[in-house]
């Protein structure tokens, strides 16, 4: 489904259809406005919020689909990303500043999402599954 301002599409749960769902998304914040160094974030967080719904929320299982709504906002866009996992507690993450934590692979991902948007937010959907949800203002 697509609008001016809004477009819906799903991928499979498999790492090689990551960059369809970033490629679509970065091709919609350019037509929003946003410049290179923008994009680039918005990219990475992206990037980020589709693979840990991939690997972690549908658990590389290919017959989940993860869902990716984008909306066209007034000064910015609104990014939703929905797995159909079993669901997380994004604060039982280990913070990756930490210098515990300097050399843990987790929680990076959602170190790179804060950076690089303007909020982020997980919640559980009432249907089953983790929503990732986030906005990047243009400036």
């Amino acid at each position: 489904m697509a609008t001016d301002n809004e477009t819906k599409f799903s991928i499979v749960s498999t790492i090689e259809a990551i960059d369809e769902a970033v490629v679509r998304t970065v091709e919609f914040a350019t037509v929003a406005g946003f410049r290179d160094d923008a994009i680039f974030g918005i990219d990475m967080a992206v990037r980020e919020a589709v693979a840990n719904a991939v690997k972690h929320g549908n658990k590389l299982d290919s017959t989940k689909m993860v869902e990716i709504t984008l909306i066209g906002l007034v000064n910015g866009i609104e990014i939703m990303i929905r797995d159909f996992g079993e669901g997380f507690d994004v604060d039982q993450v280990p913070d990756p500043t930490n210098p515990e934590n300097l050399l843990k692979a987790s929680g990076r991902g959602i170190l790179f999402m804060h950076n690089f948007v303007d909020q982020v937010a997980w919640e559980r959907h009432v249907g089953g599954g983790t929503i990732v949800r986030m906005i990047k203002r243009l400036l």
